[in-house]
């Protein structure tokens, strides 16, 4: 293949590294003037470009190499444009590669068929660099975030590595599509009117339209922020469209959202600075209607898979330190947190306590009862121990049936009377099983504190008063259990 002659020797990439360039981009053109010309452009602009003559060899180098972005001729000496489109969207390491496709004919039907067929962007070959620069920068900026929640998911936030590929983020396809909303915030209502007639039976998702300031306050009627606003690049005032969006974009409730720019045929606007800004689109008023509908529904597949991967990557980062029987934390994070509020407390001289509290007789409940109701008393107790703590409390379970609490800011005295009030909260009412049967339940506390006012020599590392706490559990079990033991630190 002609093109593993003009630079890519079957690997380069990897052998390069990424480092701190723009990012890899394959370029692909059967004309050498065209991909030379390119591939100096990429080079200056900091990105690394490879180069490939037909689709056959940008097919083998895309998976190969698997980079960034794509830029595709649609007009190829072997196979069409759309025929590779095709082909890279149905491999699963390619398939969310994004592709740029490039043309020197203006016509309607190539362009939808470009988008029919898996196309990020059409653009003329005769565009301004400053507008090429622009798209590719914002088409790679949005894959490396893309890449980056992976990255999240890869390194064991969630047990989803295998079912989400890290090279090519790609994703079972899916029967049901829930519906999405799209926000219409145009200068002129006419415009507006003209969108909703045109997108109609093309769109699942809803329209609605907004002012700027009801996109603002976040007020729409029901249901969630919009996950699409279409923006008009003039709003109100020359450029208003683009300090809306900028505003949007910095706000909680809107932040994750996608931005596509309206741009009238008299707007002065830039589309370089839309891109740069963070538009992920940029419409105008000839665009065909199928087209447009082609763009956003490409716009909302994308935010989708995106608002997956931050559920999935909020989900890894809760099961990383929730223990998912009773919603404590776990021992991992327990530990962690006891560590940083003794360091707190001895920056600011106060005192905190640690208790560690044990169900007595756990192993039986088990025994006779069978392990699902020995999980029902675990959730219960973890309720119950909840309830009885302030808010600024920690509470993890670190065993099986053994739990860590600790108290920041606190004297003896509150410090035991919380304890012996957890005492009372797991023995004042039986516990209730399955078939009306109530078992009576008791839990052993072995309490230590630290110490205020000590001199650096004097002071026990945190690990010191746990283990007091622990061996202070102990005396309660031998002593007849159900009850609380402190520790106090021997002169």
């Amino acid at each position: 293949m002609k093109a593993l002659k003009d630079g890519w020797q079957g690997g380069g990439w990897q052998a390069q590294g990424k480092g701190s360039m723009g990012g890899k981009v394959l370029i692909v053109d059967d004309v050498a003037t065209n991909r030379i010309v390119m591939k100096a452009k990429l080079t200056a602009a900091g990105y690394l470009p490879e180069v490939a003559a037909d689709g056959g060899t940008c097919l083998v180098m895309a998976k190969a190499g698997l980079p960034d972005l794509i830029l595709l001729d649609f007009a190829l000496p072997d196979m069409p444009g759309a025929e590779v489109l095709h082909r890279l969207r149905a491999e699963p390491a390619t398939r969310d590669i994004p592709v740029v496709v490039f043309s020197a004919s203006q016509s309607a039907a190539n362009r939808i068929e470009a988008f029919q067929a898996g196309a990020d962007e059409f653009l003329l070959k005769q565009l301004d660099d400053q507008t090429l620069m622009a798209r590719i920068r914002s088409l790679v900026r949005a894959r490396e975030a893309m890449a980056g929640l992976g990255s999240a998911l890869g390194q064991g936030l969630a047990p989803a590595p295998a079912a989400l590929p890290p090279a090519g983020l790609a994703e079972p396809a899916r029967s049901y599509r829930p519906s999405g909303t799209v926000a219409l915030i145009l200068q002129r209502p006419e415009v507006a009117l003209f969108l909703r007639r045109s997108l109609a039976g093309r769109l699942q998702d809803g329209l609605v339209t907004l002012s700027p300031e009801d996109a603002l306050a976040g007020s729409l009627q029901a249901g969630p922020s919009p996950d699409l606003f279409i923006i008009d690049a003039d709003l109100a005032i020359q450029g208003g469209g683009l300090r809306l969006m900028s505003d949007l974009r910095s706000r909680t409730g809107t932040r994750e959202a996608s931005f596509a720019i309206y741009c009238g045929p008299d707007s002065p606007m830039s589309a370089a600075m839309a891109f740069d800004l963070g538009a992920s689109d940029l419409f105008t008023p000839d665009m065909p209607a199928q087209e447009l509908a082609l763009r956003l529904h490409r716009l909302m597949a994308l935010k989708r898979r995106a608002d997956q991967l931050r559920a999935s990557v909020r989900d890894g980062l809760r099961l990383a330190v929730i223990d998912p029987l009773t919603g404590l934390h776990n021992r991992r994070y327990g530990l962690a947190q006891m560590q940083a509020i003794a360091e707190r407390a001895r920056a600011t001289g106060a005192v905190f306590a640690i208790l560690v509290a044990d169900i007595d007789n756990f192993k039986s409940v088990n025994d006779r009862f069978g392990h699902a109701a020995g999980d029902a008393v675990l959730a219960e107790v973890a309720q119950r121990l909840r309830l009885n703590l302030r808010a600024g409390d920690l509470i993890a379970r670190i065993g099986g049936e053994e739990f860590l609490i600790a108290l920041p800011d606190i004297a003896l005295p509150e410090a035991r009377a919380i304890a012996e009030r957890l005492c009372l909260a797991m023995s004042d009412r039986p516990f209730q099983l399955a078939r009306e049967q109530a078992l009576p339940v008791t839990m052993s506390i072995g309490l230590a504190i630290s110490e205020a006012g000590a001199t650096p020599a004097q002071i026990e590392t945190v690990t010191d008063i746990f283990d007091r706490a622990d061996r202070a559990l102990l005396r309660s079990k031998t002593a007849g259990r159900n009850q609380v033991t402190i520790s106090r630190r021997a002169a």
